[in-house]
C-alpha cells in the first residue's frame, strides 16, 4: 500500500463547521504528503467561502470541484448525484470521505459503484450532526435513519466528532455494524493564541448561522431581559448570515434595541473574538461546534448551551453551560458580566484544550482510520 494516498472530501454546503473541519484537515493531509481533493456545493457559500478556497486551491492536488447539489432529496438529485460521481470517478481517490448527510450519502454510494468497476476505495463518513438532529418519531426521522442503517453496509467507518453524536447514532439508528471512532475536532496551532480585546469592544458577541436552530433569538430576548435587570442596555455584535436574519433584525428592533446591536456578515473568528468582552453560543443543537473550541483556545469567556458534544469540551458541571432558554441565560449574563475576572478563571484552560483538540492530534488519528479502512 502507497503510504501517500489520493483523498477526496464530498460534503454539500461549503459553510459553516463542516467546511471548517475540511479545510483543517485537509491543510494536515497535505502536509504529511497527501494528493487531496473537494467536491462541494456550487450554490452556497458567498464572498468569504470564495476566499476561503482561493487560499486553499494551489495546495489541493486533485483541485476544488463545485457543483449544484440540493439539500433535499428530489428530482433533481439524479442529475447533481450523477455529475458529482462523474468528478469522482475522474479523481481516482483511494479515501472518499463523506461530511454531513448529502456527503455522507454521495462517498457511500459513489465508493461503492466505484468498487463494483474493481477499484478499491476507503469509503469513510462524519455525520457532523446532519440528518441526527432529527426526531426518530416523525416521518422524517423514521426514513433518514432507515436509510443511515442500509447505509451502514457501504460503510467502512464511522468518524463521529463527539462522543455525543456517537450515543446519538447508537440511540436513533442503531449500534453500529463497522468499526467506528470518536476524533474530535482540531485546532491549528496558531489559534492558541490569546486574542485582545479592542477598545470600543461591544459586551457580547453572537457569531455563527443566522438561523433559528443556532439561537440567535435566544440571544436577542436575553440581551433584553440582562439589560433591564442590571440597569443598563447592553451593546452586543452579530455575526453571520442565513435565511433567517430578517427576523433577528426585526426582533431587535421590536425589542428596541436598535442602537445596541449591530449585525456583521461573515468574518474570520479571531477577528470577530476582538469585538466582544463574553462570546455566547446559545444553540439549541450542536455536534461538536469550532466556534466554542476557537473562543476558549483564544482566552475568551463565554457562555454555551449544553448541548451536544459541547460539555465535553467545558466539562459536564461546568458554570459555563445552560439551557437553550434565553431567561437562564440572562441569568449567566448578569454573574459573567458583575464579576468578569472571577468568571474567565472558571474557563478550560490551554494546555488541556490543546492536548485534547489539536488539529495535529485529530489528523493523525483520522489517518489512521484511513488506512485501517484500506486494509479492511
Amino acid at each position: 500500500m502507497a503510504a501517500h494516498l489520493r483523498i477526496v472530501h464530498c460534503f454539500r454546503s461549503p459553510v459553516g463547521g463542516i467546511f471548517r473541519h475540511v479545510r483543517d484537515l485537509t491543510e494536515a493531509q497535505v502536509a504529511a504528503g497527501h494528493s487531496v481533493g473537494i467536491v462541494c456545493d456550487s450554490t452556497t457559500g458567498g464572498d468569504y467561502e470564495e476566499r476561503l478556497f482561493d487560499a486553499m486551491k494551489e495546495s489541493l492536488a486533485l483541485g476544488i470541484h463545485r457543483t449544484p447539489m440540493q439539500r433535499h432529496v428530489g428530482p433533481g438529485d439524479i442529475a447533481a448525484a450523477w455529475r458529482t460521481y462523474g468528478i469522482i470517478k475522474e479523481l481516482r481517490p483511494d479515501v472518499l470521505h463523506g461530511h454531513g448527510a448529502k456527503g455522507g450519502a454521495y462517498a457511500r454510494l459513489f465508493g461503492s459503484l466505484l468498487r463494483v468497476s474493481r477499484y478499491r476505495v476507503a469509503r469513510l463518513y462524519s455525520p457532523h450532526g446532519g440528518s441526527l438532529h432529527y426526531d426518530e418519531t416523525t416521518a422524517t426521522g423514521k426514513l433518514f435513519f432507515a436509510l443511515e442503517r442500509l447505509m451502514a453496509r457501504f460503510t467502512d467507518c464511522l468518524l463521529f466528532v463527539s462522543d455525543y453524536e456517537r450515543k446519538t447514532y447508537r440511540r436513533k439508528v442503531g449500534e453500529p455494524p463497522i468499526p467506528n471512532r470518536l476524533v474530535y475536532n482540531g485546532l491549528r496551532a496558531v489559534e492558541f493564541e490569546p486574542v485582545v480585546t479592542a477598545a470600543d469592544a461591544a459586551d457580547l458577541l453572537y457569531i455563527g448561522m443566522m438561523r433559528d436552530l443556532k439561537g440567535p433569538d435566544i440571544f436577542i430576548d436575553a440581551l433584553a431581559q440582562a439589560g433591564s435587570e442590571l440597569g443598563r442596555p447592553l451593546s452586543a455584535v452579530m455575526v453571520g448570515n442565513g435565511d433567517d436574519l430578517p427576523h433577528y433584525h426585526a426582533q431587535v428592533e421590536r425589542l428596541g434595541l436598535k442602537g445596541h446591536v449591530r449585525f456583521l456578515p461573515p468574518m474570520p473568528a479571531r477577528e470577530a473574538f476582538a469585538l466582544s468582552a463574553l462570546i455566547v453560543v446559545p444553540s439549541r443543537a450542536e455536534a461538536m461546534p469550532y466556534i466554542v473550541l476557537e473562543a476558549l483556545a483564544a482566552g475568551r469567556p463565554m457562555i454555551a448551551t449544553a448541548v451536544g458534544g459541547i460539555p465535553e469540551i467545558f466539562g459536564e458541571t461546568s458554570p459555563a453551560l445552560i439551557r437553550p432558554d434565553a431567561g437562564q441565560l440572562a441569568d449567566r449574563l448578569r454573574t459573567a458580566l458583575d464579576d468578569p475576572g472571577a468568571y474567565r478563571k472558571l474557563m478550560p484552560q490551554g494546555a488541556e484544550l490543546k492536548a485534547r483538540f489539536g488539529a495535529d492530534v485529530m489528523a493523525a488519528e483520522i489517518e489512521k482510520a484511513y488506512f485501517a479502512a484500506l486494509r479492511g
